[in-house]
């Protein structure tokens, strides 16, 4: 009967580090290889031996390569980085070599806490809303300098709006020493906007395609983003056991410290999306502010609020 054998791989931006353990912890294979999928792939199906599991960390540098095994029909597991870390805190001494042996061996004993990698469809919309997001950023960070440098020279732009607010600028600093700055501040603002408008329209135009987007933009307050981040947060509900797990995931649900006769529940983790919480809390503020509809949801917030408090029921 072939003896089972585990992979460990530690990923890089540029190279792989590949240790094979037996099935009693022997190092029976090293090597050091590019970070391409395909090479990766092509070593382990030339082994002459069975594998039964392969791990690697969880992380951006390493979800081109999980598809590629799996692609390949190997048995791979993303591990959990924080649980990687602290089994492999033990070692001695950190190496790319040494972090390779630790986490074949994670393999062989069933030490690791494997985490779900990205589909490709959730991965292309979360680099939309992410450009979005940075360029909604950048854009603010452009209008608050405008906005800082001819204060100091004594102009006010006042409340405008996003069209408004170049020609309000231009209005002010024409015929000024402040011409030249804000001509070019506005320019790349100007550019900014352009932009971030055409992610914007390409996502409403994905959530007017997507039947399940369009399902989620009936609940009040859900608009597009809200909608298509949720969608490429949750990515595979059947990964969710109960759907109350889905907010321990997002971070929403309190810390817990118990130990004795020490018994405390604090704020919530934090531990999920940034993203996604954020979109949340804005829904939630649309939803109790704006929507003038009435629904059980809304019913069920305003109760909370009247016990205890706007922001808890936010």
């Amino acid at each position: 009967m072939p003896e089972d054998h585990f992979i460990g791989l530690d990923v890089s931006a540029r190279s792989v580090n590949l240790c094979a353990v037996n099935g009693d912890g022997k190092v029976v294979h090293e090597a050091k290889l590019s970070s391409n999928p395909d090479d990766i792939v092509r070593h382990i199906l030339a082994l002459p031996f069975s594998v039964v599991r392969i791990g690697l960390e969880a992380g951006m540098l390493s979800q081109h390569i999980y598809s590629g095994l799996v692609e390949a029909d190997l048995a791979a597991v993303c591990v959990e980085t924080r649980h990687m870390k602290a089994a492999l805190a033990a070692q001695l001494n950190k190496t790319d070599r040494h972090d390779a042996r630790g986490i074949a061996q994670m393999m062989r004993v069933g030490l690791f806490k494997p985490v779900h990698v990205k589909t490709a469809t959730s991965r292309r919309l979360r680099a939309v809303l992410a450009a979005r997001q940075l360029l909604r950023n950048k854009l603010q960070d452009v209008e608050n300098e405008i906005r800082g440098v001819i204060r100091d020279f004594g102009y006010e732009i006042g409340r405008v709006t996003k069209r408004d607010f170049e020609s309000r600028v231009r209005e002010l600093t024409e015929n000024t020493i402040l011409h030249g700055v804000s001509d070019a501040l506005l320019l790349a603002r100007r550019g900014l906007w352009e932009q971030f408008l055409r992610l914007d329209d390409l996502l409403v135009r994905l959530a007017r395609e997507d039947e399940l987007t369009r399902r989620f933009m009936t609940v009040p307050g859900v608009g597009p983003m809200v909608a298509l981040t949720f969608r490429a947060t949750v990515d595979v509900p059947s990964r969710f056991i109960r759907s109350r797990t889905v907010g321990a995931h997002f971070g929403l649900t309190p810390r817990k410290h118990q130990s004795g006769d020490v018994d405390r529940t604090g704020r919530i983790s934090r531990w999920g999306d940034a993203m996604m919480r954020s979109l949340l809390y804005e829904a939630a503020q649309v939803l109790l502010a704006r929507v003038k509809r009435w629904s059980a949801l809304k019913a069920w917030a305003m109760q909370v609020a009247r016990r205890r408090g706007r922001k808890k029921a936010v």
